[in-house]
């Protein structure tokens, strides 16, 4: 059994992976931000834990981490304000890392896209740069750190039915997706796959299960 924290609780991706993280037996803390949520978080089986990450300093996020095993970030600032992004995709997703660090919670699992990295290749006047840059930053950030890391680059996402079926790696086109269910999967599987550390896994739905495509 793992204790596993994830951020951004109570997000989409975040709510399938507590369940299919509790389902299987682990100890599972969703760190949401607002306390409207909690009953949905329960109904997981997680433990909710109200704390904001926007606020929260590297040593309160550490109080926050302590006695878990492994992290996931899933949280996300969802675009808008480019200020907001940076100060969520990047300099919290950043100082959660160095708390999980200070925490001892060795494994870290970070959420973040397709294509994401120093050469995303998105121009400055697209909506999207902000996101892309703050998540590059964490990313390479993460790379340097000694934590247990691996890097998840769904897809676009869709709220399709998940059929436990990847394709990994650059076989895919500029139409490719992955639904929110086998994001979930893919998270819980790199989490007891020791085989997965220190790898940036890009994947898209496929016909390889998701086990079999990992390996």
């Amino acid at each position: 059994m793992a204790r596993v924290a994830i951020i951004g609780g109570h997000g989409k991706i975040a709510l399938r992976l507590a369940k299919t993280l509790a389902e299987r037996g682990d100890d599972v803390t969703s760190i949401i931000r607002n306390e409207a949520h909690v009953e949905d978080v329960s109904a997981t089986g997680a433990a909710p834990v109200v704390a904001d990450v926007e606020e929260l300093d590297s040593a309160g996020l550490a109080s926050v981490l302590t006695g878990h095993d492994a992290v996931v970030w899933s949280a996300g600032a969802g675009g808008g304000d480019p200020d907001r992004t940076y100060a969520v995709d990047r300099d919290a997703a950043i100082r959660s890392m160095d708390a999980a660090e200070s925490a001892g919670a060795a494994r870290y699992v970070m959420v973040s896209y397709f294509g994401a990295g120093p050469d995303h290749g998105v121009p400055k006047d697209n909506s999207f740069y902000p996101y892309a840059e703050a998540k590059a930053e964490a990313d390479t950030h993460l790379k340097g750190t000694d934590l247990d890391w691996t890097i998840l680059g769904p897809s676009r996402l869709t709220d399709e039915q998940g059929s436990g079926r990847i394709t990994v790696g650059d076989n895919r086109s500029a139409s490719s997706e992955v639904s929110r269910d086998n994001v979930a999967l893919v998270a819980a599987a790199v989490l007891a796959d020791p085989s997965t550390i220190r790898r940036t896994i890009e994947f898209g739905d496929g016909d390889t299960p998701v086990a079999d495509a990992l390996g």
